[in-house]
């Protein structure tokens, strides 16, 4: 069975941010070979995290306000204790809330391959969410099959 490793760069903005990147998937998807199989989505940052679901601009407000309740940035976290801690570089930012965040979702998803395309439903999409941009990010793709 191949297995094939790719990698999408997403450059995201200040704050939280939400993007759909099914399309980029469906792109390295569609230039394999692999027609039956899956492919692993993988964010490489503690400060980002992936979802499936619905890419509906009122229902990713309601996501960014769900997550800012869970973890809001003017709460005190120990992590934000930059003197205390060894070794920091002199811009490392104060986001604890942004570790929390990612902790709550997800660093990686699995999707189907059926007939080389993304065996998603109606309405799911890959999202990829920036807890503490703006930054260029690393999205990790492990496409295998047949």
């Amino acid at each position: 069975m191949p297995i094939i490793n790719k990698s999408l760069i997403v450059e995201t903005n200040q704050g939280i941010n939400i993007h759909n990147i099914t399309p980029q998937i469906e792109t390295l998807v569609s230039i394999t070979p692999i027609k039956n199989g899956q492919v692993l989505i993988f964010s490489r940052h503690t400060t980002t995290a992936l979802a499936i679901n619905e890419y509906e601009e009122r229902l990713l407000e309601d996501v960014k306000v769900y997550l800012e309740k869970l973890a809001p940035a003017s709460a005190r976290y120990l992590h934000n204790d930059l003197h205390l801690r060894p070794n920091i570089p002199a811009d490392e930012p104060m986001n604890a809330h942004s570790h929390l965040m990612a902790m709550t979702l997800s660093t990686s998803e699995v999707v189907p391959i059926v007939d080389g395309k993304l065996g998603l439903g109606t309405y799911q999409s890959l999202l990829f969410f920036e807890l503490d941009g703006p930054r260029k990010r690393n999205v990790f793709c492990q496409i295998s099959g047949e």
